[in-house]
């Protein structure tokens, strides 16, 4: 009676066993095929690795020590001491005030010139490759010498463009960049970083679809109409784009202020100021690798804020 048992069962367990063993195999073959396609770009990922979160990891253990190169005292830990400091000092929290409205004002500025003139770039008229051309020439320009352009050429008071524009209306000269700091950095960013927006919203706007807006023509819609039911729907994700790009450079500025107003208190960021605290005569590279790490989390908070406000925005228009 057991023998016939056994003879019964064996071959039930052989049949389910062999759809399993196959389905292992195709996907112990799929994850062979799987590396075999990663494998040429391994090294440049391993590189990328090493050289972006090394350096991150270095800062974030010199944030918890007190280490000055000022004082013979050797580098000692004490934990997040640093960290602790932060609200008390004042000086930290005007550079971040500075960064968040430096930030804003220039990446919706920005973003607002630059649609403006995606939209006038997105139709057909004669020398329009030129033009496009001498639109983008401003976010070529380096950063220094787009500072040391305005602040020569178009903020001084003796020689700049916009006083002698001033005085011909009868008004007298003004120094911009010492009166109006802050201003002065953002309408900078704005002109440099304006031609990078319209690029990206012009790549919105030569990707719609074209039967979709002749209908709506047909149809007898209004220009602003189209514009606001059909394409600005449709920018959305160039729009976000442009703004979390736009604040994740923005906020990093530290040349224009430089050049422009050389660090005077109300333009002075929390790049600059982070500069200040170490290499510009501070010398407290603890303290300074602390309000680093303040940044980037900082920077990763205010991208995904904005972006998630943008949307909304853009949802309940559309």
């Amino acid at each position: 009676m057991s023998d016939a048992v056994t003879e019964h069962t064996e071959p039930q367990s052989i049949e389910y066993d062999e759809p399993t063993d196959h389905a292992d195999e195709v996907k112990r073959l799929e994850r062979r095929e799987g590396w075999k396609r990663r494998l040429p770009i391994l090294p440049a990922l391993l590189f990328t690795i090493l050289v972006t979160q090394i350096p991150f990891l270095f800062t974030l253990f010199y944030s918890l020590t007190e280490w000055r190169l000022d004082t013979p005292e050797p580098r000692e830990v004490i934990g997040f001491e640093n960290y602790a400091a932060l609200p008390d000092d004042k000086f930290f929290r005007d550079a971040a005030w500075v960064s968040v409205k430096m930030t804003v004002s220039a990446v919706l500025l920005s973003l607002i010139v630059g649609t403006g003139l995606a939209l006038l770039l997105d139709r057909k008229f004669f020398g329009q490759g030129f033009v496009r051309t001498l639109l983008i020439t401003p976010f070529l320009v380096m950063p220094v010498v787009a500072g040391l352009l305005w602040k020569t050429q178009m903020f001084n008071s003796t020689f700049g463009v916009i006083n002698w524009f001033i005085e011909t209306l009868g008004f007298g000269p003004t120094e911009f960049a010492t009166r109006f700091p802050l201003a002065s950095v953002v309408v900078v960013l704005v002109w440099q970083w304006s031609p990078f927006m319209m690029l990206i919203v012009l790549a919105g706007l030569q990707g719609q679809d074209a039967s979709t807006l002749e209908a709506a023509r047909v149809d007898g819609a209004t220009s602003w109409g189209t514009f606001r039911q059909i394409t600005f729907p449709q920018l959305r994700p160039y729009l976000e784009l442009g703004t979390l790009l736009g604040a994740i450079y923005l906020i990093q500025v530290y040349d224009h202020i430089e050049i422009i107003t050389g660090g005077s208190p109300d333009s002075k960021n929390l790049p600059f100021y982070i500069a200040q605290r170490s290499i510009g005569g501070g010398n407290r590279f603890g303290l300074a690798s602390s309000y680093s790490i303040i940044v980037v989390i900082a920077s990763i908070i205010i991208a995904n804020i904005g972006l998630r406000v943008l949307s909304g925005l853009l949802e309940d228009d559309s």
